[in-house]
């Protein structure tokens, strides 16, 4: 393990208030937001699509510090011939990849999921290495429901995260250890708090068992909000305070940058929340953002598979990089959305 080299690839992640766009989606999550602009998903209009957002060059240079790729996609050429790693590169972005084989039913515990994907692990991080990966990502899943989740549930999916993230080491990859925490179902906010603060136990628990260097890793998480059928939801300010007391509680000092995920939030409650929590500071950790859905929707449905809406939608793009840019130092306000 070369500690150097991954801590300065993890500090490289979270710098000046740059974040990571998650553009890992599968073949058949990208079907369905193309499904939602008429577009057909093939190979070649997913290629596009992806390469639209990876030349928005001021996004890029300015406000992206890496990109999540899905296999197929840190493998794929553009247009022009040039490797879509080459493109992020050039944009002085880091290709990232997602490693994971997804969250399958946990046997024995109806309703609940654990992340596969251990199995010839350690030969695809070699491969994905030479295609240009510098940090990777595996999302553990985490329902809360009426005795969910189970001690089996997070210790499950905890121990895969730890043994993931020691395997990525080795390889000389920055892991991004993601327990998602599910923002659906009813719960208060004060249970969304309790089942992450059981999360975050077993998760830093598992790493220091598997002998994971934390300063060489990134923590992807969920920020402490009501569940979504819950007619009472917590205020902004409230989500920060308390994400933000749990992660001081459970997160240690050591982990250079939390990258939060956006869940499901709108794109403003996302950049909203990351804002409240960076005014109110004194962080032992950088904070920012992971955002899929948060920094595509708007460029997904600007652009509609038509080529002459790709300058809209590089701009739609290039605004929500920069609004969460803005969050993560805790200088957004409203009025700059327009």
């Amino acid at each position: 393990m070369n500690k150097q080299a991954l801590e300065q690839i993890a500090h490289a992640m979270v710098t000046n208030g740059k974040g990571i766009l998650a553009a890992d989606e599968s073949t058949g999550t990208i079907k369905k937001r193309f499904d939602s602009i008429d577009v057909t998903s093939t190979e070649d209009t997913r290629r596009d699509y992806r390469e639209m957002l990876f030349r928005t060059d001021e996004a890029m240079r300015e406000h992206i510090s890496g990109v999540i790729l899905f296999d197929e996609t840190i493998r794929q050429k553009a247009a022009d011939g040039t490797p879509l790693t080459q493109l992020i590169t050039d944009a002085g972005s880091l290709p990232g990849i997602k490693v994971d084989a997804g969250a399958k039913a946990m046997a024995g515990h109806t309703g609940e999921m654990v992340t596969e994907g251990l199995d010839g692990l350690r030969e695809r991080l070699s491969e994905y290495h030479a295609l240009g990966a510098k940090f990777a990502k595996w999302r553990a899943v985490i329902n809360i429901a009426d005795g969910l989740p189970s001690t089996a549930c997070l210790t499950a999916n905890t121990h895969a995260l730890a043994r993931y993230a020691a395997l990525c080491q080795e390889a000389e990859i920055v892991p991004i250890v993601e327990p998602e925490v599910i923002m659906d179902g009813a719960h208060t906010v004060e249970r969304c708090y309790e089942v992450t603060s059981a999360a975050l136990t077993a998760l830093y628990s598992q790493l220091g068992e598997q002998g994971v260097y934390l300063e060489g890793t990134i923590l992807k998480p969920n920020m402490i909000v009501s569940g979504t059928q819950n007619p009472v939801q917590a205020g902004i300010e409230q989500v920060a305070e308390m994400t933000l007391d749990c992660f001081h509680k459970c997160v240690p000092q050591a982990v250079p940058g939390i990258v939060f995920l956006s869940g499901g939030q709108s794109d403003l409650d996302a950049t909203a929340h990351l804002d409240a929590m960076n005014k109110i500071g004194g962080l032992p950790w950088k904070l920012s953002f992971s955002y899929g859905r948060a920094l595509q929707a708007a460029p997904l449905k600007a652009w509609s598979g038509k080529p002459e809406n790709i300058a809209s939608a590089q701009a739609a793009f290039a605004h929500r990089a920069k609004m969460n840019w803005l969050a993560a130092q805790g200088t957004w306000s409203a009025n700059l959305e327009g």
